[in-house]
């Protein structure tokens, strides 16, 4: 399988960035179709299917696995700022997004693609329920659907809820060390630069000439000689 070009390159940028999958309920399809479904035989055009959160939360991602859908529409149920659970209202997040170069071609049928809250009409922020609507006009494909379906929240909660417990401990960097019973560092410093310039000058002075054990000024030392 391949993935959608453009959707690829966003995907492959955010991943690096994004945690794991949050918890939702996928509910089945609902088939949208006129008349009497049972006697109906016409292969209905239009599919529904619910996402259910386990929680309100602001949305960063939503990636599936397209199968024969040529166009979605995302619909969120969320809560308004401020408002209570029972006053929560419908929003329309993307229009008649095109998974399929052609409804009637193959092009684009089983790609992976992602969509963000940066091409989303609303912020999909308080979200309760993500529901998707998928549409195919073409009668080629006797069924359609998306599948793999992963919501994941907004970036920056996340990196906030997971940051680990050692970051917390290291000291800011606007507390100043406590450096009491610690030497003066520019003292230590100018001694520092001292010694190597001593030790530069004793490197530079020192002769190629050898010396002997008991040669002093070209002389033996009686006192310096062994007898065996």
């Amino acid at each position: 399988m391949r993935l959608h070009g453009v959707a690829f390159n966003a995907l492959c940028r955010s991943s690096r960035m994004r945690g794991n999958p949050v918890d939702c309920v996928v509910k089945s399809p609902v088939a949208l179709q006129l008349g009497d479904v049972v006697s109906d035989s016409v292969r209905p055009g239009v599919y529904i299917t619910d996402v259910v959160l386990a929680e309100p939360l602001s949305i960063q991602e939503i990636s599936f696995k397209n199968y024969y859908t040529a166009y979605l529409t995302v619909r969120v149920l969320k809560n308004e700022e401020g408002s209570d659970e029972n006053s929560a209202k419908w929003f329309t997040c993307v229009r008649n997004y095109s998974l399929m170069s052609s409804p009637h071609t193959e092009g684009g049928s089983q790609d992976y693609f992602s969509i963000y809250r940066q091409q989303m009409l609303t912020e999909p922020d308080n979200v309760i329920t993500v529901r998707l609507i998928l549409r195919q006009p073409s009668s080629v494909w006797l069924n359609f659907s998306i599948e793999d379906i992963k919501i994941y929240s907004l970036a920056d909660e996340e990196s906030e809820r997971d940051i680990p417990s050692w970051l917390s401990t290291i000291t800011p960097a606007e507390e100043p060390l406590d450096l009491n019973g610690l030497p003066d560092p520019d003292t230590v410093s100018s001694s520092i630069q001292q010694m190597w310039a001593l030790t530069e000058i004793m490197q530079s002075s020192q002769t190629s000439a050898s010396i002997g054990r008991f040669d002093v000024d070209g002389c033996y030392d009686i006192n310096l000689l062994s007898y065996t």
